[in-house]
């Protein structure tokens, strides 16, 4: 026999899918529920925790309880690096027209909220070690953030690192306010003689950090993927290394591999 609060979660989440709540519309009070289920307040807080913990309700602090929007999903392949490589070359007329969030998302560039912020930092000895660098090389790091014009919270989150004395030929290559940048890292590399020769990838899961969870907006219980994003040269060199952490609930990665047939 299903327990009160599951029923009074179950009534809800019924509601919501036969759509007499919509998305961002507002669910009766705590007090209101109360009243209408005849139960008590802690067996109402239950049922609306379990809901929140499904992603199917959000609750606004000082405002009351609100069904979730469904959030644009990303979709991220292996494919995408071939594509970035192709568009670093492209005219910039069609650099312009699209980016690797538009690609993940289907969206398109003036759907998008975008910032970037940078600063020049000494490595650190996990970075450094990551990168193949002496503790203490000067990098510039670099975080993006980029959102959907409709929703509040970003994507990903993602802290860029670039070698300073790779890049510091070009003056743009360490100035904020020319990002967005058409063709992304791989053609800003491009001006500075530099071409990209492999990627890794590496993927973990983890619960977030309070933090995320607040700039992401995600429902309790909801894990990160944390991906590191290492960028080798033709010379074998880490040109570049990025830290991204995507919320789970929107984010799907896709690996395709092509074998050669015997």
């Amino acid at each position: 026999m299903a327990k009160a609060y599951e029923k009074i979660a179950d009534d809800l989440r019924e509601q919501i899918r036969a759509g007499q709540y919509g998305p961002g519309d507002r669910l009766p009070s705590e007090a209101d529920l109360i009243k209408s289920s005849g139960r008590s307040g802690p067996t109402v807080q239950q049922a609306l925790r379990v809901l929140q913990a499904e992603g199917l309700i959000e609750k606004r602090h000082g405002i009351g309880t609100f069904v979730r929007r469904p959030r644009t999903p990303v979709l991220r392949d292996n494919a995408r690096h071939q594509w970035e490589k192709e568009r670093a070359l492209a005219p910039e007329e069609q650099r312009l027209e699209t980016g690797a969030t538009e690609h993940d998302t289907g969206l398109e560039i003036n759907d998008l909220v975008f910032h970037a912020a940078y600063r020049d930092i000494k490595a650190a000895k996990e970075v450094s070690e990551a990168m193949g660098v002496a503790e203490g090389t000067p990098l510039v790091e670099r975080t993006y953030r980029t959102r959907y014009s409709v929703e509040r919270e970003p994507f990903s989150l993602v802290t860029s690192y670039l070698i300073r004395s790779l890049v510091e030929s070009n003056p743009d290559l360490l100035d904020e306010t020319k990002e967005p940048w058409p063709g992304g890292t791989m053609n800003q590399l491009h001006t500075v003689g530099i071409e990209i020769d492999r990627i890794e990838e590496r993927i973990t899961a983890r619960p977030p950090t309070s933090e995320e969870a607040e700039e992401l907006g995600l429902p309790p219980g909801t894990a990160v993927l944390v991906l590191r994003k290492t960028q080798y040269d033709t010379k074998d060199r880490v040109v570049e290394m990025s830290d991204v952490t995507f919320p789970g609930d929107r984010t799907e990665m896709l690996f395709t591999t092509h074998l050669e047939r015997w």
